[in-house]
């Protein structure tokens, strides 16, 4: 049976991938003239998303490590709840990048590269509190106050959930963020598109691949 914030947040995600799906599609037939309306556009599209994210985890964590409104290959994909930040630079566009936009996107590489490295240790801190299934039953169950040992024990693994999405997400914004001011407006464009599209693509993929499974498994 899926919580409150499941339902709310599927719902939510399959509007949100609409939304982005016609974002897409305005970059993809760009305008010159249009580019910087376009790239503010699609950034906004992605901070509303993690707005709702954060609002929605407050509520309920554990539903983002185990995102129900995933598809199967969608989730294989998955890092500490998002996608892995250092992947969007195989998506940078190298054809007219001058050699100083070459060397900052490196830079800021190794920088992310570093920070996921942190977000890692971070998540291995949690590891244990978040294999173990029934302190992941009793945080679902978990309703009220109190002072006993299992209710510490709840609060502390799901404020160190908390913590290591948000320190993840942190790093995913940082990185569309230190990309966009690297590139220009062209640039910029064609790599949101590609960012997007191959969001679309995935979930499109996705759900073609669980209905085939569902069909052989019935």
């Amino acid at each position: 049976m899926r919580s409150k914030v499941e339902e709310s947040f599927t719902d939510f995600f399959e509007k949100w991938m609409a939304q982005l799906e016609e974002c897409a599609h305005s970059l993809l037939i760009e305008n010159e003239k249009d580019h910087d309306n376009l790239v503010n556009k699609m950034t906004t599209h992605y901070k509303n998303y993690y707005t709702a994210k954060w609002a929605a985890a407050r509520e309920d964590v554990l539903a983002f490590f185990a995102p129900v409104w995933l598809t199967s290959l969608e989730s294989a994909y998955v890092w500490v709840t998002g996608w892995k930040p250092s992947t969007a630079f195989r998506l940078v566009p190298r054809a007219g990048m001058s050699e100083e936009q070459a060397k900052k996107v490196e830079i800021l590489k190794a920088k992310i590269k570093a920070e996921e490295e942190k977000v890692e240790r971070e998540m291995e801190r949690q590891q244990v509190a978040v294999a173990d299934r029934r302190m992941v039953e009793l945080a679902r169950l978990q309703g009220g106050g109190g002072d006993t040992v299992a209710d510490v024990a709840v609060k502390n693994m799901v404020g160190g959930l908390e913590k290591v999405m948000k320190m993840a997400d942190c790093v995913r914004l940082k990185t569309l963020k230190g990309l966009l001011d690297v590139l220009g407006p062209t640039q910029s464009v064609h790599f949101l598109a590609s960012a997007s599209m191959l969001q679309i693509q995935m979930r499109k993929c996705g759900k073609t691949l669980d209905n085939l499974s569902r069909l052989i498994t019935n």
